[in-house]
């Protein structure tokens, strides 16, 4: 995969990658799958981190991460690929967690490109150990 450098208020280069990394049918799609993605994210992140990555991406991304209710919700610290992959699944609309791989280790590499070294170990040392190992090989 390889990114783009993308402005702050228009995003299209950065949902193109997502949509043909991600294997998806159109930009729209990638939208919704970007969100799924960075909302799962952001509810599987502790408070300083979510910060600090919210800091590192344009508004709009920053507001999907952000910006998600989840009542009484516990981090999950053992959470598997595959629970994550089914709650972003589910969250985009979709009920198959394996074709969710795809456009999840697209957002998850887009994401890493745009926050740069310093933000994507911080987050990778928040995530469960199987979480992890999905987003360095992003």
């Amino acid at each position: 995969m390889t990114s783009m450098t993308y402005s702050t208020d228009n995003l299209t280069n950065y949902y193109a990658a997502i949509q043909t990394a991600g294997k998806l049918r159109s930009p729209m799609h990638a939208q919704r799958w970007s969100r799924g993605v960075l909302k799962t994210l952001g509810i599987n992140l502790d408070r300083g981190t979510k910060k600090k990555l919210a800091r590192a991406l344009p508004n709009e991304l920053a507001a999907d991460l952000t910006r998600v209710f989840w009542l009484a919700h516990f981090r999950n610290a053992g959470q598997t690929q595959y629970e994550f992959l089914n709650q972003v699944s589910r969250r985009c609309g979709n009920s198959d967690p394996d074709f969710a791989r795809y456009p999840t280790t697209a957002v998850f590499h887009e994401i890493k490109a745009l926050a740069g070294k310093e933000v994507s170990d911080a987050v990778a040392k928040a995530l469960s150990p199987d979480m992890r190992k999905m987003w360095e090989a992003a």
